[in-house]
């Protein structure tokens, strides 16, 4: 069988160069994001190494240039099937490649995360906030937005903060 190099995996590609830039038009690779695609696709591994793909990106993208298209993405993929898939025949392997690649998109395993640890526990626990950093968030803990940062004066005769407002009555007219 036949293998399209243009069709099969042409969606991954784009997906891949696409990926964190925003001017992109999902026509070129560069060698990083190549790496990437090679990585979460499964190509990448004990076989095929990070140094093996670098090679062969350089092989094949154009002098001077370091982006590469992807008609030069086919046949990358067709030179790295075989060391990938040793034991399969040629076209086996070049089928078994675009079966590796195609419908995958881009993820971002292993980003950022939060940080929990030492100080950062400490200042951002909003339990342990006081005086006017406290009034911006409810018994929740969730913010009260702008009715937490904007002070609303009440025309009721009371000091701001009084904790006793319409007692008065109550412990007064005891008769």
């Amino acid at each position: 069988a036949v293998v399209s190099t243009q069709s099969m995996g042409e969606e991954t590609f784009v997906a891949f160069s696409k990926f964190g830039d925003t001017k992109s038009t999902g026509k070129e690779l560069d060698n990083k994001k190549f790496s990437k695609l090679c990585k979460e696709t499964g190509i990448m591994g004990k076989l095929v190494t990070s140094t093996d793909v670098d090679i062969i990106f350089s092989k094949y993208k154009p002098k001077g240039g370091r982006t590469i298209t992807v008609k030069e993405f086919g046949v990358i993929l067709d030179e790295l099937s075989a060391k990938r898939f040793p034991k399969k025949s040629a076209e086996d392997a070049k089928v078994a490649m675009r079966d590796l690649i195609t419908g995958k998109a881009p993820g971002t395993k292993g980003t950022t995360k939060v940080s929990k640890k030492g100080a950062t526990e400490r200042l951002t626990d909003k339990t342990k906030y006081t005086g006017t950093h406290k009034e911006r968030f409810d018994a929740d803990g969730k913010g009260k937005g702008i009715e937490g940062r904007e002070d609303v004066i009440e025309d009721d005769g009371y000091v701001v903060g009084y904790t006793n407002k319409g007692t008065y009555d109550e412990d007064h007219n005891k008769e």
